[in-house]
């Protein structure tokens, strides 16, 4: 049966892809319209440039082959991020604050989900070169701003910073290898396992691991962060970031979950996740990332998102 697709690939047909066309025009409209401008990388480039900066997961997710023009290992593109870092910190070489937007397909070796297509399309928008807090509530806003175009207005908008879990590591003085192990029943929320994991760990960080699963919901989890967490400068400025998103985004249905700690290999401050219901997991997600580009030779402030 030579007709046959892959597992997890699938055509558009007429419909599908006239809606699928409208609806990233009229994102890719909204993007421009805040000052974003639209780029479109290569489907494939060489491994190291695609992965850079994003730690080990989006390694398994990349397609790997071999350029037979110059014998480098290339990747097919698993997430346009870096790719967007590269064109900003390499090839546009602005001063100043950049905007940028993309929509496009990637392609992964596994599906994120049962439901969840191989091929999707993904759509983002990256804003570089300022470091301020400001940044961050525009690239918020804009991503709920998108999500309502496309018919799925976020339901809740959970807020992390990525800070918390790295100031505790350090002052901590964890391996590499405890705080891997700890994130990744961090993660799960896997409190058992977190409570064994940390058996060892000094007073007080321990009793401030254990106390992060639990630290999801609305404002009131931002003053238990202030009362109970050690007043480490990391975490008393990750406080008072997360305290001006929201008295700044009152129309958003901002809440707090301070283990969420998705893509922790490269952000480096705030990080959300929007939520949708009937969906199991995150219609969009998004954070800071400062320095992506040194790799690219500049060093850039960033923060943007994603969504598929």
């Amino acid at each position: 049966m030579n007709w046959l697709l892959p597992e997890y690939i699938a055509d558009a047909l007429p419909h599908e892809a006239n809606k699928i066309e409208h609806l990233r025009r009229e994102i890719l409209d909204l993007f421009s319209v805040h000052g974003y401008e639209h780029v479109m990388p290569p489907m494939l480039e060489y491994l190291d440039s695609l992965l850079t900066g994003t730690g080990s997961d989006l390694l398994l997710r990349t397609f790997k082959l071999v350029d037979q023009l110059s014998g480098k290992t290339l990747g097919l593109r698993a997430d346009m991020t870096p790719q967007v870092a590269r064109i900003d910190a390499h090839l546009l070489n602005r001063q100043g604050v950049t905007r940028l937007c993309y929509c496009d397909s990637v392609l992964h070796t596994l599906p994120a989900s049962l439901a969840a297509s191989r091929e999707p399309i993904q759509l983002g928008a990256e804003l570089y070169g300022y470091p301020g807090i400001e940044a961050d509530i525009e690239v918020i806003r804009l991503m709920a701003r998108a999500l309502k175009v496309a018919g799925t207005p976020a339901s809740r908008i959970d807020i992390s910073h990525a800070g918390v879990f790295r100031a505790l590591v350090k002052a901590a003085m964890l391996d590499e290898v405890a705080e891997r192990r700890i994130l990744q029943y961090l993660q799960v929320k896997d409190v058992p396992g977190l409570r064994e994991c940390c058996a060892t760990v000094d007073e007080p960080y321990r009793s401030a691991l254990l106390r992060l699963p639990e630290l999801y919901g609305g404002g009131e989890v931002l003053d238990i962060v202030a009362a109970e967490l050690p007043r480490l400068p990391e975490i008393v400025s990750a406080l008072e970031t997360m305290r001006v998103l929201q008295m700044s985004l009152p129309e958003l249905p901002l809440s707090f979950d301070l283990a969420d700690m998705r893509g922790y290999d490269y952000h480096n401050g705030i990080v959300f996740s929007a939520y949708y219901p009937g969906f199991p997991g995150a219609i969009a997600q998004g954070g800071r990332y400062d320095g992506v580009g040194e790799a690219f030779g500049r060093a850039r402030p960033a923060t943007g998102f994603s969504l598929d």
